[in-house]
């Protein structure tokens, strides 16, 4: 690796820091770096480089692949770790879900020849071909349905045709490619997952309540928007009743008479109703800025 390898301390000189493994390729690479930098973290410019160090914010950053991480983070090798859900559960490390990140939901579902199939008992004494085996076995076995499950790295539908399976268990986006491989979804939901952030099992790493901090941080800043809106006096009660903020609004005189100016955070799906109604109860001025980041 560049900076370090992952059986030292990690920066050679016996200081700690927060040691962290992020996605190195797939679809939750590029969000969780993204998200990082947003927290105000240094990330590489290299896809090749394999390990980089933010010595001002006190963290080591080590890109790797998505399955490996919650391996790594659940042996105390990392102390932090961004990965999907799935594969976090698929694993069966000691490490757990510490927050949900937003970004790179998708769903499984099992998928079989259309209209063969319609309910999850049918999967009794059938093969099951999948990517995920630890989170489907667990799965059938809460629900006492015996069946066979077989791993599978890759695309999956192909299985079926070629006699390795019965039925299929799968992420499902928009359905076209089960659909083009004459498949049809049935069954409840297996898993919802999404990128999650993850550490050992009862361990509270030094500097994670910092980092936890910073990215929710940047999470509760995409939800949220700034309002700020003038409005007379005499209608604050009205508005505040629209826009009541997370711990209240803050109410600032202005030059007019009779008037004040209102600065609230608001969410920011539904921010354009909201405006609407402010307008309705007299508020006008009204403006929407985004929020970069933020400390609640």
């Amino acid at each position: 690796m560049t900076s370090a390898s992952l059986g030292g301390n990690g920066n050679g000189n016996g200081s700690d820091l927060l040691r962290i493994a992020v996605p190195n390729k797939g679809a939750l690479s590029q969000a969780a770096s993204d998200i990082l930098r947003e927290s105000g973290y240094r990330q590489r410019h290299d896809s090749k480089e394999l390990a980089l160090i933010d010595a001002d914010n006190g963290v080591e950053f080590f890109y790797l692949r998505p399955r490996d991480i919650a391996l790594y983070v659940g042996e105390g090798t990392l102390d932090v770790g961004i990965t999907g859900r799935d594969l976090l559960l698929d694993s069966g490390a000691k490490a757990e879900e510490v927050m949900s990140l937003g970004f790179g939901r998708s769903r499984f579902h099992f998928a079989g020849p259309a209209g063969r199939y319609t309910r999850l008992e049918d999967l009794n004494g059938l093969r099951i071909a999948t990517s995920y085996v630890g989170v489907v076995q667990s799965f059938l076995q809460d629900r006492g349905i015996d069946a066979t499950v077989t791993r599978l790295d890759g695309a999956v539908e192909t299985s079926i045709q070629l006699g390795v399976a019965d039925v299929i268990a799968d992420v499902v986006e928009t359905g076209s490619t089960l659909k083009a491989a004459g498949l049809a979804t049935f069954g409840e939901v297996i898993l919802e997952s999404e990128a999650v952030l993850i550490t050992r099992g009862g361990d509270v790493p030094p500097g994670f309540e910092v980092f936890k901090r910073r990215v929710d941080g940047v999470l509760v800043a995409r939800s949220y928007v700034m309002m700020d809106y003038d409005i007379p006096r005499d209608r604050v009660e009205a508005a505040v009743a629209v826009t009541p903020g997370l711990e209240g609004p803050t109410i600032s005189p202005l030059g007019r008479e009779g008037w004040v100016a209102v600065r609230v955070m608001v969410p920011r799906a539904g921010a354009q109703r909201l405006m609407d109604e402010l307008y309705d109860v007299g508020a006008r001025a009204i403006l929407l800025t985004d929020i970069h980041a933020c400390r609640l």
